[in-house]
């Protein structure tokens, strides 16, 4: 599966969670960390832990095992890091305070492809 499904794969997981303000950001082009940020915002810690815990299991289930996890004692921002495909879960306050959108602008933003899901 080529990492555009699997960036599309961990978005589906995420909304079925409830996460809010999900977004995918292509980085191939400005860095080598990985290939897709995805970008989401819980409303509590224990949302933003259930939306972590969701993605790691069911993405396990699916073969793409996490490699590193970071920020779940305090679940204010989350860091799932599965490779190609870094996963970004933030309290809606830190995420605002952190704006990884803006430091990661010259990325590509986009949505999944529902045909390709």
């Amino acid at each position: 599966m080529g990492i555009d499904k699997i960036a599309d794969k961990a978005y589906k997981i995420i909304e079925d969670k409830k996460a809010r303000n999900i977004e995918i950001i292509d980085i191939t082009e400005v860095s080598t960390l990985a290939d897709y940020f995805i970008i989401a915002s819980g409303t509590s810690t224990t949302h933003i832990r259930t939306i972590a815990d969701e993605l790691e299991f069911r993405m396990g289930e699916a073969g793409y095992n996490l490699i590193h996890k970071e920020g779940y004692e305090s679940a204010r921002w989350i860091l799932l890091d599965f490779g190609e495909l870094v996963v970004h879960v933030f309290h809606e306050e830190d995420r605002s305070f952190y704006n990884l959108e803006r430091l990661w602008s010259d990325g590509k933003f986009r949505t999944p492809d529902d045909t390709r899901m």
